[in-house]
């Protein structure tokens, strides 16, 4: 299984080049069975990074390019009517597919937006009354541009808390930015990939992520890390039940990345800022610095 991993994080950082972290917090998020925000100015690979993943997972890809006219119809699907039948036959929508890339989904209506919830959160869809599942693995990657630009409608709580993580590509270093200069076409580089994690794989791993031991000790870390959130004054918003389980199990996550079956607290410290960065609204936006405080200032246990 490692040596899949390492296939995998190879391949995208020929791609990707310079931002190694941003890459593997990505698949330690679909590890976790989680979906991912990715928060940035338009043009430094947010798209890429999304189209790269879903080629080397095998997996069904769909992007949905959110719009200020973009109907929840047009996401779910509808039911059209079908003269031969004389009945309203369903025809599902780009939602039902494995990975999904909600292109700039802060540049539609909260009503568009809020048709990812049940999706996201149940994996499933619920249409007139009917229920309908969704394939698995399903993964959301979204992404958005910073809040001040112009024809934006922010996220709210309930909708940024059902992503597992929210992550920022920022510009690359000049090396990096010298090499994409000089290469190769990114959209050929990628039409050249091949499966690195089948998706049959990837269902094995995930279920692995779950066995993953965590201590009474490290426990003890987490909570004391949640609890520092809603007490001290750094933290304008605590991390509620589901954001402690979700920094869980993305250490987990990350443990199983680096080849080990028990959780330490460097797992937890390495994974946090994508967790609860945009969950306890501190910072000023940025999410390492936002969780900068509860590292200095939570011992470990």
């Amino acid at each position: 299984m490692q040596n899949a991993i390492n296939r995998l994080l190879d391949s995208a950082n020929r791609v990707i080049l310079g931002k190694q972290r941003q890459i593997r917090l990505a698949l330690c998020c679909l590890l976790a069975r989680g979906h991912l925000l990715i928060e940035d100015i338009p043009g430094v690979g947010k798209t890429t990074l999304a189209h790269t993943l879903a080629r080397l997972l095998g997996l069904d890809y769909q992007r949905i390019q959110f719009t200020s006219d973009l109907l929840p119809a047009d996401i779910l699907g509808s039911s059209v009517f079908d003269p031969k039948q004389h009945q309203f036959t369903f025809h599902p929508g780009p939602i039902f597919n494995q990975m999904i890339l909600a292109d700039e989904i802060n540049r539609s209506t909260p009503k568009a937006q809020s048709a990812l919830l049940e999706a996201m959160e149940e994996r499933q869809v619920t249409i007139e009354g009917k229920t309908y599942p969704l394939p698995r693995p399903f993964f959301v990657i979204a992404t958005q541009n910073p809040s001040h630009q112009i024809g934006t409608f922010p996220l709210p709580e309930s909708q940024l808390d059902r992503f597992l993580m929210r992550i920022e590509l920022g510009y690359p270093d000049p090396e990096a930015e010298r090499r994409l200069l000089t290469g190769q076409n990114r959209q050929h580089l990628i039409d050249s990939l091949t499966v690195a994690l089948a998706p049959e794989l990837l269902g094995r791993m995930q279920e692995a992520v779950t066995q993953v031991h965590a201590s009474e000790a490290l426990l003890d870390y987490c909570q004391a890390i949640i609890r520092y959130t809603r007490e001290s004054p750094d933290c304008p918003a605590g991390l509620s039940p589901r954001g402690g389980l979700a920094l869980l199990r993305a250490a987990r996550a990350w443990a199983f990345m680096d080849g080990r079956n028990a959780v330490i607290p460097e797992d937890l410290q390495a994974v946090l800022a994508a967790v609860a960065g945009h969950r306890i609204r501190s910072g000023g936006g940025n999410a390492e610095a936002a969780v900068a405080p509860i590292l200095a200032k939570v011992p470990v246990l």
